[in-house]
């Protein structure tokens, strides 16, 4: 049986002088040759799902042998889970600086051109790992900024620099109110049939912030540039966001069916020994170009009638909204639909909203994923 290691890491400080830590559990693989694997959760406060799919999953592996490196880090910001009012948690966004905390990622700015240039009369494992050294040392060199950096990038930057040592990252999310669905940059999409997940957006291969553009948008950079230099080789990092369906939500039989959802796909990626099938269900995909925001036209109170996960025709209702205010006028009650058909997958928690909340965010031009 394959047991995993505890320890911890060290990611800032309390006002009060206290170190802040997250807990690190650690299963080392028996193959040096095997891809490694870094899987964290609960970047947002109030996304918990993903630490009940760490743990089912971490039960799982104990039934396995396990050839690469798995290193899962659970409540992965524990400023974020501490952050409540009252019943809620409020850990979206940085409280200090209001950045939102999965924006808070090192962007490398790699010079691509001359790095290579340096280093190109090496192997490609040895590229690699000279790549990789380079990553997590700049990472390093971040975190000793002579000026300083503020609390939530340093937590981030220390999140990074463990996911630069690994070859697949999962970031482990929810919605407010949310079906699930996975992000995955375009030169990866035949990863998606593995994960036990209906709705996949195609993101660009470029940077936008989050910890999963974070991780694979140097690898792409390099791959792109080598072959440009006539080198070809396949990206070497595979990276994705998994959202999990809703926040403030702990549901252990549904983390066991996401947990072999990843299994399958690190059996497939050989981080096992053992052949794990993906779940057998439809899988559907939009490009992010095509994920669309809906806007509150005006405050009010909100009834949401669309279902997540469920297609909607064009013209249905997608909300209904009340101005109680408004009583006795035309303006009292107000059904809103769109005006094409699309699928929508997360809405907005609370039923009482400004003028100009994000409503909803649905895909269009939904198309199947074909199993390869």
């Amino acid at each position: 049986m394959t047991k995993a290691i505890q320890s911890s890491v060290q990611v800032g400080e309390l006002a009060t002088g206290q170190a802040l830590t997250v807990p690190i559990y650690s299963f080392m693989g028996s193959e040096n040759s095997a891809p490694s694997v870094y899987i964290q959760a609960n970047v947002h406060g109030a996304e918990v799902q993903g630490n009940a799919v760490i743990y089912q999953l971490m039960t799982l592996l104990e039934g396995y042998q396990v050839l690469g490196d798995i290193t899962l880090a659970p409540l992965a910001n524990p400023l974020g889970i501490n952050q409540k009012s009252g019943e809620f948690t409020l850990g979206r966004f940085d409280p200090i600086t209001g950045v939102n905390w999965n924006r808070e990622y090192f962007d490398h700015n790699v010079d691509i051109q001359n790095w290579y240039a340096e280093h190109q009369h090496l192997t490609n494992s040895e590229l690699f790992c000279a790549y990789r050294s380079m990553l997590v040392e700049t990472c390093q060199a971040r975190l000793t900024h002579s000026f300083g950096i503020s609390t939530g990038h340093r937590l981030a930057v220390n999140l990074q620099a463990m996911a630069h040592q690994a070859d697949i990252v999962l970031d482990l999310h929810t919605g407010p109110k949310s079906c699930k669905h996975l992000y995955c940059p375009e030169y990866d999409i035949d990863a998606a049939r593995f994960f036990s997940i209906p709705y996949t957006l195609i993101i660009p291969n470029s940077f936008g912030g989050a910890m999963d553009e974070a991780t694979f948008c140097p690898w792409w950079q390099l791959t792109e540039y080598a072959t440009s230099q006539g080198r070809e080789f396949s990206v070497p990092v595979s990276a994705f966001t998994l959202e999990l369906a809703s926040q403030e939500r702990i549901d252990l039989a549904d983390a066991l069916e996401d947990a072999k959802g990843i299994l399958a796909y690190l059996s497939h990626r050989g981080v096992i020994a053992e052949k794990v099938n993906p779940a057998s269900m439809e899988r559907f995909g939009c490009y992010l170009k095509d994920y669309k925001k809906f806007h509150a036209p005006k405050a009010g109170l909100i009834e949401y009638c669309a279902s997540v996960g469920e297609p909607l025709t064009a013209g249905k209702p997608l909300v209904n909204i009340l101005r109680i205010d408004l009583y006795g006028s035309e303006q009292a009650y107000q059904a809103i639909s769109l005006p094409m058909d699309c699928v929508p997958i997360l809405h907005f928690a609370s039923a009482s909203v400004l003028q100009g909340t994000e409503l909803y965010k649905v895909m269009t031009n939904v198309f199947p994923l074909q199993p390869s």
